[in-house]
């Protein structure tokens, strides 16, 4: 073991001994035996309990509109009233489909005290895949703001789902809305006092996977409070391995500003950012949309001092002139940026251009409520190619193609087990299965761990496209140009993209005497998925596509004849 190794083991065993901050116990369910956080709220009803504030400190600022923790717990208390008078119980599911917005956390907090379960909808989503994710949910209220409910269209939603919309009701459907401004003001009777068990359901977030249809997560109370739990964790490990680093923060005495572009149906943006702001009282500034000069001007307006984004964000971010003053970058306190396979020209120039800040990455996955691996400050620094050191409450396992467990240092497989992980995909029992295996989480990323205990993810086994911090399923794009009258075949490729990381390409085959242009495919795929799901090149050939004697396409032909 090296030095460094011997460091980090040192603080690990010291955060995690008996007594400690982080002292990790033992618990049994009916899956096994798990390490846990002995000092983790057990329910997130609990854990609203001990970060309320009532006071006139700003809490959250969205287009100039500014909600102290006073305002905010008022919207809250009037919401889970409502929804109590509405018959909302523990367990039963709260939909939210709305961008990035104050009244968006208002409803998640209200639905998570009383019990609930918040399932936020992926917003970018159009009408198809919003409905989709709706249909399977059996949700009792349905919170989204008008342009979400426009795209969903009343007569979808189920007659025993109650809408609670924020803005302009439809000019039809206006009587099944539940305005939302009317919600909060109505008077607020007494909540019930609820306890959920450790394994009761918590959370359902959307992940778009590897499959043609997005994947409706399903996590316990425990396994979210674990999570959030050991972000504090991954941040005492950056203090206590990064003094310098840590010493230039205080002297700075500037009150935590995190400011959140990312969406808040990510477990990178409801865990690291919206929940753990919950829990710290840091002030959260919203992006109407993302724009890297308009993100600059915020900065230097609400000062803030941790931004986390998506790679081609933080790009962005680096390329604005106004960004690397005194100002803004001179303030700033730490960066933050995904883990999975990010190039190192990307990581050389952040960290070239932060010498002084805090510069972190995280791997995790939606069904791992994004625990997996982080890394931050000084650490980062000596292991940038590391995609994080793995998580006291992790085991990892790296896996062959047979299932065999590989050395310390091969590639293969990542796969996961923890406390932490989800409980299975709802109502899909297969994917569950086939997801988890054995109580392992296989994830469909190649990497390898070594003997000091960083991941490094190499590439993806799963057929997935992420571009600017999205993934896109491409099964899910090629089944829709499959939809298309005149498409036979159809492959959707991610290819390296100096803006957004991976670009969505496709190629598609037609028969012979067809006529079929690329802006109309890419207008058709926009009709049905989300902008940022639609190829940004589409490539119309008379010809098949090549496949192999089981019918399998051949993508990695198809790339090298694409881009020869």
């Amino acid at each position: 073991m090296n030095a460094i190794a011997e460091k980090v083991a040192a603080i690990q065993a010291q955060l995690t001994a008996p007594g400690a901050p982080f002292e990790l116990a033992t618990v049994e369910t009916d899956h096994g035996a798990y390490r846990v956080y002995k000092n983790a709220a057990p329910n997130l009803v609990e854990l609203i309990r001990q970060a309320r504030r009532d006071d006139d400190d700003c809490f959250m600022v969205y287009q100039g509109d500014r909600w102290s923790f006073r305002r905010f717990y008022a919207h809250v208390d009037a919401l889970a009233s409502w929804m109590y008078c509405q018959g909302i119980k523990p367990g039963d599911r709260v939909a939210i489909a709305m961008r990035n917005r104050p009244e968006w956390v208002a409803v998640f907090i209200a639905a998570a005290r009383l019990g609930a379960v918040p399932a936020p909808l992926n917003s970018f989503g159009l009408g198809e895949e919003l409905r989709d994710a709706l249909q399977g949910l059996d949700a009792a209220v349905l919170a989204c703001d008008s342009d979400r409910l426009s795209r969903i269209e009343t007569s979808a939603v189920s007659d025993t789902t109650r809408i609670l919309l924020v803005g302009p009701a439809p000019e039809n459907d206006g009587h099944r809305c539940n305005p939302y401004d009317q919600v909060i003001s109505r008077p607020v009777g007494a909540l019930p006092d609820v306890t959920p068990k450790p394994e009761d359901p918590a959370l359902i977030l959307f992940t778009s996977g590897a499959t043609s249809r997005a994947k409706a997560v399903v996590s316990s109370q425990r396994a979210v409070c674990q999570a959030l739990f050991n972000i504090d964790y991954i941040s005492a490990m950056s203090v206590m391995t990064s003094p310098e680093a840590m010493a230039r923060i205080q002297q700075m005495r500037r009150a935590p500003v995190i400011l959140t572009a990312v969406p808040l149906f990510h477990v990178s943006g409801l865990h690291a950012q919206l929940l753990t702001a919950v829990r710290t009282g840091r002030r959260l500034i919203f992006m109407h949309k993302w724009d890297p000069k308009a993100a600059v001007e915020l900065m230097a307006a609400e000062q803030v001092t941790q931004f986390n984004g998506a790679p081609s964000m933080v790009m962005q971010l680096l390329r604005e002139a106004e960004f690397h003053t005194d100002e803004i970058k001179g303030g700033l306190a730490g960066l933050g940026f995904g883990g999975a396979g990010l190039p190192q020209g990307l990581i050389d120039e952040v960290l070239d251009a932060l010498p002084d800040q805090l510069v972190g990455i995280g791997y995790g996955m939606t069904e791992s409520n994004g625990v997996g691996a982080g890394i931050s400050g000084d650490l980062f620094r000596l292991q940038p190619p590391a995609s994080g050191l793995i998580s006291p409450l992790m085991d990892v396992r790296v896996m062959d193609p047979a299932g065999e467990v590989l050395e310390t240092g091969q590639d293969g497989e990542i796969c996961l087990k923890s406390i932490t992980l989800m409980d299975g995909y709802l109502g899909d029992e297969n994917a569950t299965r086939d997801a988890l295996r054995d109580g392992w989480l296989h994830t469909g990323d190649l990497g390898h761990v070594d003997a000091d205990g960083f991941i490094y993810i190499v590439d993806r086994l799963k057929d997935v496209i992420n571009r600017a911090g999205e993934n896109i399923a491409a099964a899910e794009v090629e089944s829709c140009l499959l939809r298309h009258p005149l498409v036979r075949e159809a492959a959707v490729l991610g290819v390296p993209d100096e803006e957004t990381g991976e670009a969505v390409v496709a190629v598609v085959a037609i028969q012979p005497g067809e006529e079929l242009e690329e802006a109309e495919l890419q207008a058709f795929v926009g009709e049905h998925l989300a902008s940022y799901k639609v190829p940004s090149m589409v490539s119309v050939q008379q010809e098949k596509l090549p496949r192999n004697p089981a019918g399998k396409l051949l993508k990695q032909q198809i790339k090298k004849q694409l881009f020869l």
